[in-house]
């Protein structure tokens, strides 16, 4: 549902120690709690609303984020805490109150109910900082990127998880936030979403996970079979080795996903899981479903799957691959309506409306989507700490973003920026120049066909003074200018083509290197 009454924010003091207070507004004065309505599994068992109908508070630390949880008159009174700026260890201290059970290496929801957090304005960045939910019931996390959690090295957060349930924890829906890593296990990281010891009627919807070694679990061992009743459903997995799930015991329920580059397995059903696997999009990817890595078996039922360059290992004792011919092995029923994309329309809606600060957008059911534009902070209430928002996207051609299918490659980047950033599909990440001039390519392994690009920026960089774009194959200026947006020259057939920053005031931040035939 949208939101009809006047925003009210809390009101943001400080106390005499320097800490932030905050403040809630009378209950008559909140808005409406998240956008949009929970479904899937997090629609049943009573339903899942977070903090509909309660207050509503403005938070731009994490410290904000434990004190509005503790000014609560109980653990269960509603509260919707809206979130902006970036989260880290350096603003997140323990809070105490009887309506609160906080920590200070980590977002804590541990104890409580009613509670919605959600992104707002130019976003909400947890950074390094993972959000723990336990012991805790009827929670809505929604518009947030969590990233870089560690379990080793410094700093560590939530036992390495981007979000993680434990304890006990009902109906929770998690939709449109971004969940990534940099790495795997030896790098420090654990999994992106992870579900354990009794966690049930969950929904994670519209939303990205990547650049992990684990994408996310139900069930910790074997024996952890209390967990289930889960839904995925739009989601982007990308560059994950593994757990796209991870099942063990329960029941999942798993539409219109896009799975991209999945290394080594995907969705892995053990321990007598059983899982409806329907409409998804597997590409470039490895064992995309089956049980692995043990001899306790799970279970599928399959329907409208697409299998674009997906290999299959052979079958061992510990190793049962469903493909390369899908065949169903159980058959499971969800209690709820759901509107089913085609599988082969799946990425291109997917693409439109996973992630944190995408609008929100949601799919039809019909391979279109639909929905609100991004939520933005009350005008008349300025937030000095929270960036200026994200520069309009301009207008973007026709036809395929063949970026999409390509790598990226460039000149030395500026810490913690990415070239795949360029080619993600989402307006949320950026490569940045190491200063303020440097390059950024799109490379493919055979020739093709460009004659528009369209370059995107997020705010916060310097604008773009002077340009060259050039066949990087030849090293032919195609085109020369200044700002960004979209590029035409003639069109011309290359394996890779680069966008050459010449000048600029400071280092720009480019969101996304589009690239047209024509």
């Amino acid at each position: 549902m949208r939101r009809t009454a006047k925003r009210a924010l809390a009101a943001l003091a400080t106390g005499a120690a320097g800490a932030a207070i905050v403040i809630a507004l009378p209950l008559h004065q909140a808005s409406a709690a998240a956008v949009g309505t929970a479904d899937g599994y997090a629609s049943s068992n009573g339903g899942t609303t977070g903090g509909n109908g309660g207050s509503t508070v403005r938070a731009t630390t994490g410290t904000q984020i434990h004190q509005a949880l503790c000014g609560r008159a109980s653990s269960s009174t509603p509260i919707t805490i809206e979130v902006s700026g970036t989260i880290n260890h350096g603003n997140t201290t323990k809070v105490s109150g009887n309506s609160c059970n906080t920590a200070a290496d980590k977002i804590e929801l541990k104890e409580i109910s009613n509670v919605t957090i959600i992104g707002v304005g130019s976003g909400a960045v947890f950074d390094q900082l993972g959000i723990h939910i336990r012991d805790s019931s009827n929670i809505i996390i929604q518009n947030v990127t969590v990233r870089n959690v560690k379990k080793s090295g410094s700093p560590t957060s939530n036992g390495g998880d981007a979000i993680g349930m434990e304890s006990t924890v009902r109906n929770v829906w998690v939709d449109h936030v971004t969940l990534e890593a940099s790495g795997g296990e030896s790098e420090g990281y654990d999994g992106l979403f992870d579900m354990k010891d009794n966690t049930q009627y969950v929904t994670l919807s519209y939303s990205i996970l990547r650049n992990s070694g684990r994408g996310g679990l139900i069930g910790s061992s074997e024996s952890d079979t209390s967990n289930g009743f889960v839904t995925f459903h739009h989601n982007r997995y990308e560059n994950i080795d593994s757990r796209t799930p991870l099942l063990r015991g329960g029941i999942a329920h798993i539409y219109n996903n896009y799975y991209y580059q999945l290394h080594e397995s995907g969705i892995n059903s053990r321990a007598g899981a059983r899982a409806k696997v329907e409409n998804n999009y597997f590409e470039d990817s490895k064992d995309v479903l089956g049980t692995f890595y043990t001899d306790a078996a799970g279970y599928w039922q399959v329907a409208g799957n697409v299998l674009d360059n997906v290999t299959w290992s052979s079958p061992g004792s510990d190793n049962k691959p469903a493909g390369p011919n899908l065949t169903s092995t159980t058959s499971v029923s969800v209690p709820y309506s759901y509107r089913l994309d085609g599988g082969s329309c799946t990425p291109d809606v997917v693409r439109q409306t996973a992630g944190a600060n995408t609008g929100i957008r949601t799919s039809t059911g019909s391979c279109s989507t639909t929905g609100p534009q991004p939520t933005t902070p009350n005008p008349t209430t300025p937030n000095p700490t929270t960036p200026n928002p994200t520069t309009p996207p301009p207008t973007t051609p026709s036809g395929t973003n063949l970026s999409l299918s390509g790598g990226a490659d460039g000149s030395s980047k500026a810490s913690g920026t990415s070239y795949g950033n360029v080619k993600d599909g989402s307006l949320s990440t950026y490569w940045s120049p190491s200063s303020a001039t440097g390059s950024i390519s799109i490379k493919w392994s055979a020739a093709t066909t460009v004659g528009r690009i369209n370059i995107r920026e997020s705010s916060g960089g310097g604008s773009i003074s002077a340009y060259r774009v050039l066949n990087a194959d030849t090293g032919a200026v195609l085109k020369t200018g200044s700002g960004s947006g979209v590029i035409s020259f003639t069109a011309t057939s290359l394996k890779k083509v680069t966008f050459e920053i010449t000048g600029a005031g400071a280092a720009p931040r480019i969101a996304e290197f589009e690239t047209y035939a024509s």
